[in-house]
């Protein structure tokens, strides 16, 4: 029985394999249509795929063209081919417009672009296109049975972007501690995420981080430099009055926050070298 049973399923997976090479040869597109319709049924896609592939010009202008090409483009995504799955699905809902499929492949036209995104580190094109193609969805069906899920998709993204420039703008404070020059990039590009990404949850992170950065280019900088308007300018002061207005704000907008013990630190010593200038004067 055990040697009955193996030489059936050997004899229905050679029949299986016979038919569909029949139906890749075959000129009847309607036995095409047949079989890889029931492979695409058994999520066999790839060979779906195959199938449809060979019939889709044929099919064009005719009634069962709108359920081919659904199928078709599904199989691509079902492939985990995004980039052709995107392409096809826009197709599909450009040529169906009142297809009861267009919702479901309008979300999934632009879920295959979200597929598609890299990440954070790398570059955000595709994260970019993805969130125009996700809004575009939801603002053609908001109250989709994807929208939620839709949301989701382009906070997710969203946030990928807020990493990529939060990280940008620690790098410039982390490549050469002590030089002025990245210091001033940093603070600068920390003001542009917070500008940016003003709900971000690395807000509290990028503001101590900002701080961090005019600290240290306050202890760093010199004590003053000539300038033709002024004569004497007096950098490290005038820094050191920025990092404690900005200490200030911190420890008023994130009273209970994590870097609160160093904050405090930080505004200790700034304070101490203030004084010096008190005594000065």
């Amino acid at each position: 029985m055990k040697n009955f049973f193996y030489i059936l399923i050997t004899l229905t997976i050679l029949t299986s394999c016979s038919e569909y090479q029949k139906a890749l040869k075959s000129e009847d597109i309607a036995v095409k249509f047949k079989l890889g319709e029931d492979l695409y049924n058994e999520g066999k896609f790839a060979k779906a795929n195959r199938l449809f592939a060979q019939i889709v010009p044929s099919y064009r202008g005719k009634p069962q063209a709108e359920k081919l090409m659904y199928l078709y483009s599904n199989s691509f995504y079902q492939m985990k081919d995004y980039y052709v799955a995107g392409y096809q699905f826009e197709r599909f809902a450009s040529s169906y417009p009142s297809s009861e499929k267009l919702e479901e492949a309008s979300f999934f036209s632009a879920k295959s672009y979200y597929m598609l995104s890299p990440v954070y580190s790398k570059d955000q094109k595709e994260t970019k296109d993805a969130i125009e193609k996700l809004q575009e969805f939801i603002n053609l069906f908001p109250d989709s049975q994807y929208a939620e899920e839709a949301n989701k998709l382009v906070q997710e993204l969203d946030f990928k972007l807020e990493k990529k420039a939060f990280e940008i703008a620690k790098q410039y404070k982390e490549i050469a501690p002590g030089y002025t020059k990245d210091f001033n990039a940093a603070i600068k590009s920390f003001d542009n995420f917070l500008f940016d990404f003003p709900g971000s949850s690395l807000r509290e992170d990028a503001m101590f981080y900002k701080l961090d950065a005019m600290y240290q280019q306050a202890m760093n900088s010199v004590e003053y430099k000539n300038t033709i308007q002024e004569g004497l300018l007096y950098l490290k002061k005038d820094r050191l009055e920025n990092a404690k207005e900005f200490s200030n704000t911190f420890k008023k907008t994130f009273t209970n926050s994590k870097y609160i013990e160093t904050v405090n630190e930080m505004s200790g010593t700034i304070e101490e070298e203030l004084q010096n200038y008190s005594t000065k004067s």
